[in-house]
C-alpha cells in the first residue's frame, strides 16, 4: 500500500504551488499591504510633529501682543510663520490705501484661507493611495480567486479526477488570494479613516492659527486708528514732510 505524502496548506506552500497569475495577484496584494503600513507609520510621525508645532505656535500667538511679535515667535514654525508673513505682506502692500481697515482684513482673510486650504491638501498627501488600496484590493483578490478556481476546474476536467484530495489544493490556493485581498483592504480603510481624523484635527488647529493672526491684525489696526484719532500719526507725517522740505 502506497502512503501519500501529506499535503501542506501553509500560506507559503500554497503561494509556491499557485499558478503564475494567482501568484502575481498575491504579490501585488502583499506589496499593497506593505505600502499601507509604510504610509501609516510615515504619516503618523508627520502628523505628530505637525500637531506639536501647531500647539507651540498657538501658544506663541496667544501670548503675542502685536503681529510683529507673532512673526518673531514663529520664525521656525512652518505654516504659522507663513500665515503671519502673509498678513504682514498684505498689510505692507496696503499702506498707500487710507482708511481701509475693513478691506485690508478681507484681503488678509482671503489670503489666509487659501494658505489654510493648501496646508490641508499637503497634510492629506499620500492618503489617497490608502483609499485606492481599500477600494480595489478585495476585487483584485477576487480576480485571483476566480482565475485560480477556473484553472483548478480545467485541470480536474483534463485529468478526469473528482477526488476531493485533487480539488482541494487548487481551490485553497485560489481562496488565499481573496484572503490576502481582505488583509490588504481592511487595514487600508481603517488607517485611511484614522489619518483623515488626525488631518482634520490638524486643519482645525491651522484654522485656530488663522483666527489668532486675524486677532493680532485687528488689534494692530485698532491701535493705528486710535493713534490717527489722537493726531499722533498726522504729526509724525507732518514732521517727516518738514524734514524733507528743510533738506531741500
Amino acid at each position: 500500500m502506497t502512503d501519500l505524502a501529506p499535503i501542506s496548506f501553509s500560506p507559503w506552500e500554497m503561494f509556491l504551488n499557485a499558478g503564475p497569475v494567482v501568484r502575481c495577484v498575491m504579490i501585488l496584494l502583499a506589496v499593497a499591504s506593505l505600502l499601507t503600513w509604510t504610509i501609516f507609520i510615515a504619516k503618523s510621525l508627520e502628523l505628530l510633529r505637525v500637531r506639536m508645532k501647531l500647539t507651540k505656535a498657538e501658544q506663541t500667538l496667544e501670548q503675542a501682543n502685536t503681529l510683529d511679535l507673532g512673526e518673531e515667535g514663529t520664525r521656525q514654525n512652518g505654516i504659522a510663520h507663513t500665515l503671519v508673513m502673509a498678513a504682514e505682506t498684505e498689510r505692507a502692500r496696503s499702506q498707500d490705501i487710507p482708511d481701509d481697515s475693513d478691506g485690508l482684513k478681507e484681503r488678509i482673510v482671503l489670503h489666509l484661507e487659501r494658505l489654510e486650504a493648501a496646508e490641508g491638501r499637503r497634510l492629506m498627501r499620500g492618503t489617497g493611495v490608502l483609499a485606492t488600496i481599500g477600494a480595489t484590493s478585495p476585487f483584485i483578490g477576487l480576480f485571483g480567486t476566480v482565475w485560480g478556481i477556473m484553472t483548478s476546474f480545467t485541470g480536474i476536467a483534463a485529468s478526469k479526477a473528482t477526488s476531493l484530495a485533487v480539488v482541494a489544493p487548487g481551490i485553497a490556493e485560489a481562496l488565499l488570494a481573496t484572503a490576502l485581498g481582505l488583509v490588504a483592504a481592511i487595514p487600508a480603510v481603517v488607517i485611511y479613516n484614522h489619518l483623515a481624523r488626525q488631518t482634520a484635527s490638524c486643519r482645525a488647529q491651522v484654522a485656530d492659527l488663522t483666527s489668532l493672526v486675524m486677532r493680532l491684525v485687528s488689534r494692530d489696526l485698532g491701535r493705528m486708528q486710535a493713534l490717527t484719532a489722537s493726531g499722533q500719526v498726522v504729526r509724525l507725517g507732518a514732521s517727516r514732510d518738514s524734514r524733507s522740505v528743510a533738506g531741500e
